[in-house]
């Protein structure tokens, strides 16, 4: 009997011993958390990225480490972290649409492939913006386009990336307005103010945040939004001036694929409350705040695949 009862007595002992190792189960996130920037410093990503840090720190209660990996318009890093990040969320990376629609699109080996991650939510998106210095010849579209016609590729427009949201809707452009350019691709935002005061480009083809930093040393001659945007009222749209142009990137962060629920879920709140300690910072700047997840994310791929793919069909 005593032998029956000990033996009882050791087996609820193990049990309970199972029952607490369950409950006390690491929650995460428990360790330093790496965020990737696939693009040089200075650009939206990055900005945002700065915003977002503290505060995601204090959500989260780790460090978030903010980190660059510019290369291939965001293709290095995003095919580095395909092929090597663990689903474990303590390696996430800033994602941009349609980057990674038209890249692995165009490119014979992208080195990543569109579905192959898991978009944990976009949180802004900023309308393009065709841009020139103040010492520019064009001082409205239409003298660009009537030099462009006079002087076909003669014109240079630099912008973040291949395929990108800035080179696909200059390619939307150049149909609109019946017109051959020259785009010269740089690996983000970062470099293209240097590259416009310097003058060895035209001008630029990129996001409004840019127009608006850049705002009194250059003319902003077309955004392409439904309407202008709060952070220059002065400047008009495609639309306004007879070219059906609405476009540029959605940004986001995303984790591997097999990333669990739970992590993906705490994530989702903590970005989500960057959002909304940050938009006041933000909006001034020219972006576009977004509070998209789940199934959303899905609609919005859908929204710029249908937008971007006969531009991407008719490149190839």
């Amino acid at each position: 009997m005593t032998f029956t009862l000990k033996t009882l007595a050791l087996s609820v002992t193990a049990i309970s011993a199972i029952g607490v190792a369950g409950v006390a189960q690491a929650e995460y996130p428990e360790e330093d958390i790496t965020y990737i920037i696939p693009f040089d410093p200075g650009g939206e990503s990055d900005v945002t990225a700065r915003f977002q840090e503290p505060i995601l720190e204090e959500e989260l209660g780790v460090s978030v480490n903010v980190t660059h990996r510019p290369g291939g318009g965001g293709a290095v890093a995003w095919s580095e972290f395909q092929n090597s990040a663990e689903p474990d969320g303590y390696e996430i990376i800033g994602v941009n649409i349609p980057h990674i629609i038209g890249q692995p699109i165009q490119r014979n080996n992208a080195g990543y492939t569109t579905d192959d991650w898991r978009i944990v939510t976009f949180f802004h998106s900023t309308p393009n913006a065709l841009i020139v210095s103040n010492d520019s010849p064009y001082n409205t579209l239409e003298d660009l386009v009537e030099d462009a016609k006079e002087n076909p590729e003669a014109i240079t427009l630099g912008g973040s990336g291949t395929y990108s949201a800035n080179h696909l809707d200059m390619l939307r452009f150049e149909k609109e307005a019946d017109i051959d350019l020259t785009y010269i691709p740089f690996s983000g935002t970062g470099p293209l103010k240097g590259a416009l005061e310097g003058g060895h480009v035209a001008g630029i083809f990129n996001y409004t945040m840019l127009g608006t930093e850049m705002a009194d040393s250059v003319k902003v001659l077309a955004v392409a939004a439904e309407e202008r945007v709060k952070s220059l009222p002065d400047a008009p749209t495609f639309k306004e001036q007879g070219y059906d142009i609405v476009g540029g990137a959605y940004r986001g962060v995303a984790v591997p694929k097999n990333t669990p629920d739970d992590v993906v879920a705490t994530l989702e709140e903590a970005f989500a409350e960057a959002n909304r300690q940050i938009t006041e910072k933000q909006e001034p700047l020219g972006f576009v705040m977004e509070y998209i997840t789940g199934e959303e994310v899905d609609e919005v791929m859908t929204m710029l695949r249908e937008a971007y793919g006969p531009i991407l069909e008719e490149a190839e």
